[in-house]
């Protein structure tokens, strides 16, 4: 991937000026992570926007009690809304993002992100828009833990998970995690799935035997 071309990856700023793009591909770098590595984490503060441009991110949060929830995962071709709301209010980070797989990044310095969101309306209006999505996600996984019902939830993420392959390396605790839930109560669920056909558990998988029972489950909510 040339210096230049990352840019044209994201939507919002395909479209900014050209000396407004000179500037972020200039003063910008294109930065590799291995997955597993930790990109974020609580109490620390960011220094750079990073846009992916592959791989992906999971982005956490541990309660004080120890129970983890995933809040989102970033994706090619999206930013972090922690990270952009870090950096507006000068603050920490209260979540953790780890790299689920490699990952290829843009990192705008706060210095540039700073400087272009103070003078470029193009460039406030793919952060704030990009912003308000992830809001509106964020949302959604509050209204989810508070109100849903664990195995509507279950069965959309597990088809979510699995994608078109049907199967998914992935332990109970994983699950609990993915959904703010107790590692008890998705055994439960899994075990009622089992039961029904749906799918198939061995120590560490899940393989989705009926997958359309499943999205038929998913998509009664």
């Amino acid at each position: 991937m040339k210096d230049a071309d990352w840019i044209e990856r994201f939507e919002g700023l395909s479209r900014l000026p050209a000396p407004i793009k000179d500037v972020l591909v200039s003063r910008s770098q294109i930065v590799k992570v291995p997955g597993g590595t930790k990109v974020f984490g609580p109490g620390l503060e960011p220094d750079n926007l990073l846009l992916l441009v592959e791989g992906t991110v999971k982005v956490s949060q541990t309660s004080e009690s120890g129970r983890e929830i995933v809040l989102y995962r970033v994706e090619a071709g999206q930013s972090c809304v922690l990270t952009t709301a870090c950096l507006l209010a000068h603050e920490a980070y209260a979540a953790e993002g780890v790299a689920e797989t490699d990952v290829t990044a843009v990192a705008i310095p706060r210095a540039v992100f700073d400087e272009l969101a103070a003078t470029s309306p193009q460039f406030r209006t793919f952060v704030f828009a990009a912003y308000a999505r992830r809001i509106t996600d964020l949302f959604r996984v509050i209204d989810e833990v508070a109100f849903g019902k664990i195995d509507v939830r279950l069965a959309d993420r597990l088809v979510g998970l699995a994608g078109g392959s049907g199967e998914l390396e992935v332990t109970h605790q994983q699950l609990a995690t993915e959904l703010g839930t107790a590692r008890e109560v998705i055994s439960r669920q899994l075990s009622e799935f089992q039961k029904r056909g749906w799918i198939r558990l061995s120590r560490g998988h899940v393989s989705l035997s009926d997958p359309q029972a499943l999205e038929r489950l998913a998509a009664s909510a």
